[in-house]
């Protein structure tokens, strides 16, 4: 299979993950055991960076592609704190009143922003899964997508509803927001073709590295930490599964992880 078609594929899983996810809001009254699912995440995109993506940017780009790692991190960092208002990726309930209602100031805003700052989230990811799928290490970058993208589309689907908007609206922003991952890989391969940088992908794959650690450490496991006192020692577990997971992946796949 080519890799525009591997993208492609991919691609329409993470539009499938986003569509579910949604749908859980919409046709159930209270998601549970969203805590869980965001430990399992996080520790999935630090394996994906740590056992797959940066093993292969080295081997690609040598040492130099580590310096692209806290670049990647940085630039999300500061893309999301001072240009994008991070709203999108907390939990159902936390932009909820005492009595279970949205806010009364928040309107329809709210809704917009949450959608605006997971579709750059979003963006990156795609970059990430076309550089990963060049390099050969698309399959991981597709679990570690799809283990975030699920969680972060039920959370969007949950402010929306909050705010009243139709079914309809919330299953199309949805897919406009899973359709960010193919718009990413895109804009990644339109910059390959023009720039014809030999070591784009190795380079690229490394900065999303670091754009995966800033997700699993300044997104997913602040809220596990906060949403997650009740059972610590589970979500701990949950972690460690994502990451024994991409691991054991690597191992059984051959990348350079050893």
């Amino acid at each position: 299979m080519s890799v525009l078609a591997t993208v492609a594929l991919y691609s329409l899983i993470v539009v499938v993950g986003a569509l579910l996810g949604a749908m859980v809001v919409l046709w159930n009254q209270r998601p549970t055991q969203l805590v869980r699912f965001l430990a399992f995440a996080a520790g999935v995109m630090l394996g994906a960076a740590f056992f797959h993506m940066l093993p292969e940017a080295y081997e690609g780009g040598g040492w130099w592609a580590f310096a692209l790692v806290p670049g990647g991190f940085v630039f999300l960092l500061v893309l999301e704190r001072y240009l994008v208002a991070h709203a999108g990726e907390d939990l159902p309930g936390d932009h909820m009143s005492g009595s279970g209602r949205p806010p009364a100031q928040a309107g329809q805003v709210l809704g917009l922003t949450a959608f605006l700052g997971l579709s750059t989230h979003t963006l990156f990811d795609g970059i990430a899964l076309g550089s990963a799928v060049e390099e050969g290490v698309g399959l991981m970058a597709l679990i570690a997508i799809v283990a975030h993208k699920v969680p972060s589309a039920l959370s969007l689907a949950s402010i929306l509803k909050t705010e009243g908007r139709s079914r309809s609206s919330i299953l199309l922003l949805s897919v406009l927001y899973g359709l960010m991952v193919p718009a990413g890989a895109l804009l990644y391969f339109a910059f390959d073709a023009v720039l014809r940088f030999e070591s784009l992908a190795p380079k690229a794959l490394a900065f999303s590295a670091g754009t995966f650690l800033y997700i699993a450490v300044s997104d997913l496991l602040p809220h596990v930490h906060r949403h997650g006192k009740d059972q610590p020692g589970r979500n701990v577990l949950a972690l460690f599964v994502g990451l024994a997971l991409m691991f054991g992946l690597a191992r059984l796949m051959g990348h350079p992880a050893h």
